[in-house]
């Protein structure tokens, strides 16, 4: 939409609030609300004040002020206020330059897609993403000087099949056997089916929604695929919907990667393609029904892997998820069909149109914006430089010897090791500018010193089992 065509928008949706959302360094949604009659077609051009320091991983204090600009594409009335509110995602903005924000992770995304067309390569950048999450009744943790502990609980969860509910009706998903269960022990069927209907309202198309694998309310939706930029966006509206709705019912939802011990954790996996004037480019004659170029970018992907894991897989307790011989895809290998492999490829369809990469070891911690850009960058590099990613691996890789596994490497088994792979594998993400040394110095020491020292500080509550009595 234009300008003009939002005011219209807003006045026909009888609008009386504008809320303005932008993304975070880390990857949380901020936004601040302002009156309709603020609304006008200057706004879009000349935007509007706030404070850059108080968001985190930006401005110091000195250099505080900043302009938020709305893109009038993203438009959408806001499901959940109790007055009509339009609500648009925004780009940051220098007031004194008047360019771009450097640290504005969606600056980024839209440079990684100029910098696609610049290549000559591709011309669009498909992103598929399947969000996992949790659904839970109740969450409480702590952390202070001499205590720390969670606990979280849902009336699903298979360690309540004992408790006093007065009655207890049973039907609780055993551990991973949550995967498609019909009600009643699939309890979560008409709460994602109220989540779909509110996210293909707020424009978010939708392919399907299940249970996952977990039990304790572990929940899929799947939306379609869209370019980068567009998809990052409509992550952020998905997420915002799950935690709503289910706050709406009152329970509580969380796409923290590994929030169940015993478990299956929640994962995002990642469908990629390149298409070039409507044309798609990964479907050809090699294997999988491959093109050589689905296979270099592949081959990037994986060679990039360590690196990538710092902004795909950014918080500590995505390596709670990422532990060898468990559920995640940690060897880097790609095969057809094989959920074990790092990289899938799909094999549900033989059209051309359908042919894609599916990235397994992201999760929904991160930040859209540059998980998407980085994967793109990296297999951008891959195209480029020809990389080979070697043959493929069409054995169950949970169930290969350790010394089968030798010759195949792995992704980081922490966030500082993922960090430190970062530190050295950066320059394919500096190409054209999408990212900065900036972005990625900063990116590097927030996560070191906001979550990987504040973590190891901290004795884990496990550890007064193992060692107490010592």
């Amino acid at each position: 939409m234009t300008p003009r065509e939002i005011l219209e928008f807003a006045k026909k949706n009888k609008a009386v609030m504008v809320d303005l959302k932008f993304m975070d360094f880390p990857g949380l949604w901020q936004h601040f609300s302002v009156p309709i009659k603020v609304l006008d077609v200057s706004i879009f051009e000349e935007g509007l004040g706030f404070d850059g320091s108080s968001i985190r991983g930006w401005q110091a204090i000195n250099n505080s002020d900043m302009l938020i600009i709305p893109d009038p594409d993203s438009a959408f009335m806001d499901p959940f206020t109790e007055h009509p509110t339009l609500s648009m995602i925004c780009n940051i903005i220098d007031p004194i330059t008047r360019e771009n924000y450097s640290r504005d992770p969606r600056y980024i995304a839209q440079k990684a897609e100029a910098y696609l067309k610049s290549t000559k390569i591709a011309d669009t950048a498909y992103m598929g993403p399947e969000a996992e999450f949790f659904v839970f009744d109740d969450i409480r943790y702590d952390q202070n000087a001499h205590c720390g502990y969670y606990f979280v609980d849902s009336v699903e969860g298979q360690w309540n099949t004992g408790r006093e509910e007065s009655p207890n009706l049973g039907y609780k998903p055993r551990y991973k056997e949550g995967y498609f269960p019909v009600p009643p022990v699939d309890t979560m069927q008409d709460l994602r089916s109220e989540m779909v209907l509110i996210m293909q309202q707020c424009g978010i198309e939708i392919e399907a929604q299940h249970h996952e694998v977990a039990t304790a309310g572990q929940n899929e939706i799947d939306m379609r695929f869209d370019t980068l930029k567009r998809v990052a966006d409509k992550l952020l509206i998905y997420k915002y919907v799950v935690k709503m709705v289910a706050r709406r019912h009152n329970k509580t939802a969380t796409f923290m990667p590994k929030p169940i011990f015993g478990d299956n954790g929640s994962g995002m996996h990642t469908h990629q393609s390149l298409w070039k004037g409507g044309k798609p480019l990964f479907a050809g004659n090699e294997y999988a029904g491959l093109s050589q170029m689905a296979l270099y970018y592949i081959g990037g992907i994986l060679k990039h892997a360590p690196a990538l894991a710092a902004l795909t897989s950014p918080t500590t307790n995505s390596y709670r998820r990422l532990v060898p011989g468990f559920e995640a895809p940690v060897n880097l290998a790609y095969s057809s069909r094989n959920r074990s492999a790092s990289i899938r490829i799909p094999m549900y369809s033989a059209s051309p149109k359908a042919k894609r990469a599916e990235v397994r070891f992201p999760d929904a911690s991160c930040n859209p914006y540059l998980a998407f850009s980085a994967m793109l960058m990296a297999g951008l590099d891959g195209v480029e430089n020809k990389i080979d990613p070697g043959a493929p691996l069409d054995k169950d890789i949970y169930d290969m010897k350790p010394e089968e596994l030798t010759d195949i490497p792995s992704l980081p088994g922490s966030l500082d090791e993922a960090l430190s792979h970062l530190e050295n594998d950066k320059d394919f993400l500096l190409k054209g500018g999408v990212f900065t040394e900036d972005v990625i110095e900063t990116w590097i020491t927030y996560k070191r010193t906001k979550e990987v020292d504040a973590i190891r500080l901290r004795p884990h509550p496990f550890e007064f089992n193992l060692y107490f009595d010592i």
